[in-house]
Parts: C-alpha cells; sequence; structure tokens
C-alpha cells in the first residue's frame, strides 16, 4: 500500500535555529505512528511540518501523493485533521456545535449541514461515545469528556490523515487509555493516525510503528519492540528502562538517568 504522508529532508529553522533537521517520514492508511523524543526536541513542529502549518527550510511534504503546498486549503482541511496539543474550548458550545466544526471544510458558501455532514457528526460522537453529551456545554466537561469531544471534532472531518499532538497529556490513566484505543481504533478502520506521545508503555502498546526524535533529527524508525531499545533510550532520553509484558501487553517502565 502506498504512502498517504510523506516528509522528505525536512528541516524547520525557527528563531535562526535549525528545530529539526533533514527529517524523513512516511505513514501509510491503516497505521498508527508514535513520535517520541524529549521535551524540545522537535516532535511538535515535526508534526505541524508534516501538515503544512509551519514553514520549511528545506525539503518537501507529500499528502495523497501531491505536494502539500499544492493542494488548496478546503481539499487539505479534508484530507488531514489536526488535534493541537492542550486544545482548549473557551465558547460555551455545546457538544454537538463543537463537533459540527470538524465538517466546514466540506461545507458550501452558506455553511449548511447537509445530510451527509449530519451523519459524519453523529458517527464521530458514537465513535467516541460523547453522543450523551451532545447538550451539554463543552466548558462544563471533565478534562476527559472534552479530550474525547475534540477528538471527535477532528473524526468528523472524516480525513484520511490524522495528526494528534500529545491528546493524552493530563488525562488519568483510564482516559489514557480510552483516547489511545480510540485513535488505533481509527487507524484500523484505514485511516494513518501521528500521534505524539511521552509515555513508552503507551506507544508499545497501541502504536504500530514508532519513531524517535533527538535534536530535531530521525534517530530510529520502526515497530515498537524493535525500536524501544536501550540505546534509543539513551540517546533520546537519557534513561534506562525494564521491559516487560503481562499475557502478552507489553510495558516498559523507566528506572533511571544514565
Amino acid at each position: 500500500m502506498s504512502m498517504i504522508l510523506e516528509g522528505a529532508g525536512l528541516t524547520v529553522r525557527l528563531g535562526g535555529r535549525a528545530v529539526v533537521r533533514e527529517a524523513d517520514f512516511a505513514i501509510r492508511p491503516g497505521e498508527i505512528v508514535g513520535l517520541l523524543g524529549a521535551n524540545g526536541a522537535g516532535k511538535t513542529t515535526l508534526l505541524r511540518a508534516l501538515g503544512g502549518f509551519v514553514g520549511l527550510s528545506a525539503g518537501q511534504v507529500r499528502l495523497d501523493r501531491r505536494a502539500i503546498g499544492a493542494i488548496d486549503r478546503l481539499e487539505r482541511g479534508r484530507l488531514l485533521a489536526y488535534l493541537p496539543q492542550g486544545a482548549i474550548c473557551h465558547w460555551p458550545l455545546n457538544v454537538e456545535a463543537v463537533v459540527a466544526l470538524g465538517r466546514r471544510p466540506h461545507q458550501g458558501p452558506l455553511a449548511r449541514l447537509l445530510p451527509g455532514d449530519i451523519a459524519a457528526i453523529e458517527a464521530a460522537m458514537r465513535f467516541t461515545d460523547v453522543a450523551d453529551l451532545a447538550g451539554r456545554p463543552v466548558t462544563e466537561l471533565s478534562g476527559g469528556e472534552r479530550a474525547r469531544v475534540l477528538l471527535a471534532r477532528a473524526l468528523a472531518v472524516e480525513p484520511k490523515v490524522l495528526l494528534a499532538d500529545e491528546p493524552v497529556s493530563g488525562l488519568d490513566p483510564g482516559h489514557q487509555l480510552d483516547v489511545m484505543a480510540l485513535l488505533a481504533r481509527h487507524a484500523a478502520g484505514g485511516a494513518a493516525v501521528v500521534v505524539v506521545l511521552h509515555d513508552l508503555t503507551l506507544a508499545a502498546r497501541f502504536c504500530s510503528r514508532v519513531v524517535f526524535v533527538a535534536r530535531g533529527r530521525v534517530i530510529a524508525d520502526g515497530p515498537p519492540d524493535e525500536v524501544i531499545t536501550r540505546d534509543a533510550l539513551a540517546e533520546c532520553f537519557g534513561i534506562c528502562a525494564h521491559y516487560g509484558a503481562l499475557d502478552g501487553t507489553p510495558f516498559v517502565v523507566p528506572l533511571a538517568r544514565v
């Protein structure tokens, strides 16, 4: 199966400093790929570069086999959804209205919801288990509920590619598992999902591939059991860890600095 999103030789300079350096990345439909690395390693900038949200100093991104810059804004919005880190809802819109925002790239100039839009909104709310919250103001929800609503908004786009930047940050362990299971399920349905993570166990459990980023460079890319290694953890995080599995489910526990 061909790649749906590809980045070749990506370099991004911010404030005169190279934040991403000659990075290569590619993902196929059906994959969920975790971007891992220390704070400041360049993960978010790489994710934004892949979505065409930050200018490149060098390299090229291709989405659906086309240069991403050659795809007009509305079509790009239909092909790719972006879930930013720490997204906040400032207005007390109800949940259904927030999820409906995901259909904006599909709507005409009158911004009317057509039957296909309504079906996509309802499907996204069912998928993320927020349909029973449809009439509640999003500002009154818990952190876990808001995370699922914002994910539903991204899924309502019906994108071929979903970019999620630390979607489990600040959530309790149960809600972290819920969100990762939803992302994995979305990928299993044929979408390509790229997710920035800090939790090594979540990456080992849910990701089909892991990409380690250090000092703006991709230093490892492959299946979790091949890539989450002693050397990679030492280079990226300066740690050693304990590896194991319980009933076939892998876990990685950081132990100490090296």
